[in-house]
C-alpha cells in the first residue's frame, strides 16, 4: 500500500500535539481538512488510528508506526524550509573568494573569522592569485569574489569592481631597524640596505624596481625573494633588509611589534584595492553578505589607517 507522504505528516502532527485543531495549526492548514485526512487514512486501512474516546488523543500502536514515518517526514521538511530561509537571507551557502595572497594573509583570513562568528552556517573557500589569475577564475565560475589591487578594467571585460581601499605603499623594516634612529630618512640611505623582493607575479615587484629606479639606483640588491608574507615578516625580523609593502598590509603586523614603516614618503601606486565579480554572476545571498561585510571592515581599517598616517611625520 502506498501512502502520500502528506497524509503522514498530517497524521504525525496530531500525534505530537495530541488533537486535530493543534495539528492543523502546526501545519498551517484548516482542521476539517487534516480531519478529513485522517478519516480516509483509516477507511483505507482498515483500521483505526486513535484510540475512541480519548483527550488528548491517543494513537494506537499502528497510527503511533506510522507517523513516527511522517514524524521524520516532518522533521525533514522543517529542516528543508529553516535551510532555504537560512539561505535566502545569507546565513548559509558557500563563498568562494581568492586574492593577493599578502592582503588574504593579512587582512582577509581575518575578517572571514569575524564574518563567520555570525554566519557560522557560511563556508569560505580562499585561493590565492593575482590579477590574471583571479580574472580567469572569475570568467570560468571558479570563484564568486576577488580581492587584489587593480588600476582600470579592460572595456567589455564583463566584469565590475568597487574600491575597498585606496592604494599606498610603504618601505617595510623592523622595528629594530638603524634607519629608524635618523631623524629624517633620505631615499640615499635606503640604497645602503639590500631588499627583499616580493612574490613573482605580484604588482609590489614592479612597484619596488620603479622605487629603486627613481632613488638612483642601478642594480638592487636583492637578498631574498618569493615568500610568503609569514615568511617575509620572519625574514625582516632577523635582517636590516628592506621591502615594499601596503601600508594596509604593515599597519595589519603592529600588534605584533615585529614590522613597521619607515616615516619616508614614497609615490603611491595608481591602483586600488578592490572586491572583483563578474557581473553576470547570480546573487548568492551568502556571497553578498560577505561582500558587504568585507566592504564594512575594510571601510573601518581606512579611517584606523588615516589617523595612524596623520600620527606619524613622514620624510619627503
Amino acid at each position: 500500500m502506498k501512502f502520500d507522504e502528506r497524509h503522514l505528516i498530517q497524521l504525525a502532527a496530531v500525534v505530537k500535539t495530541g488533537g486535530v485543531t493543534e495539528g492543523a495549526a502546526l501545519l498551517g492548514l484548516a482542521q476539517p481538512a487534516v480531519s478529513r485526512t485522517l478519516s480516509m487514512l483509516e477507511k483505507r486501512i482498515g483500521e483505526p488510528l486513535f484510540i475512541k474516546g480519548r483527550r488528548p488523543m491517543q494513537p494506537t500502536p499502528l497510527g503511533i508506526a506510522l507517523a513516527e514515518h511522517g514524524l521524520a517526514m516532518l522533521a525533514a521538511s522543517r529542516k528543508a524550509s529553516d535551510l532555504m530561509e537560512s539561505f535566502r537571507v545569507g546565513k548559509s551557502g558557500v563563498v568562494r573568494v581568492g586574492g593577493s595572497p599578502f592582503f588574504m594573509d593579512s587582512l582577509i583570513a581575518g575578517m572571514c573569522a569575524e564574518f563567520q562568528a555570525t554566519h557560522p552556517d557560511v563556508r569560505i573557500d580562499q585561493s590565492y592569485g593575482y590579477f590574471p589569475d583571479l580574472r580567469a577564475a572569475l570568467k570560468a565560475d571558479q570563484i564568486d569574489l576577488a580581492i587584489c589591487p587593480i588600476d582600470i578594467l579592460d572595456e567589455g571585460s564583463g566584469l565590475a569592481f568597487q574600491q575597498i581601499l585606496p592604494g599606498r605603499n610603504v618601505i617595510a623594516c623592523r622595528v629594530t631597524h638603524p634607519l629608524l634612529l635618523k631623524r629624517r630618512v633620505q631615499p640615499s640611505h635606503l640604497l645602503d640596505y639590500s631588499w627583499v623582493a616580493p612574490p613573482p607575479g605580484s604588482p609590489l615587484l614592479a612597484d619596488l624596481r620603479a622605487l629603486l629606479l627613481s632613488f638612483g639606483a642601478t642594480e638592487i640588491r636583492i637578498r631574498y625573494s618569493g615568500g610568503s608574507l609569514a615568511s617575509v615578516v620572519n625574514y625582516l625580523k632577523g635582517a636590516d633588509a628592506l621591502t615594499v609593502m601596503p601600508h594596509s598590509v604593515v599597519f595589519a603586523q603592529r600588534k605584533e611589534k615585529t614590522i613597521t614603516a619607515l616615516p619616508i614618503n614614497i609615490p603611491h601606486p595608481e591602483r586600488a584595492l578592490a572586491i572583483l565579480r563578474r557581473v553576470d554572476a547570480p546573487r548568492s545571498p551568502a556571497v553578498e553578505q560577505f561582500s558587504s561585510f568585507v566592504r564594512s571592515s575594510f571601510e573601518n581599517l581606512r579611517h584606523l589607517i588615516k589617523r595612524h598616517e596623520e600620527a606619524v611625520v613622514w620624510g619627503s
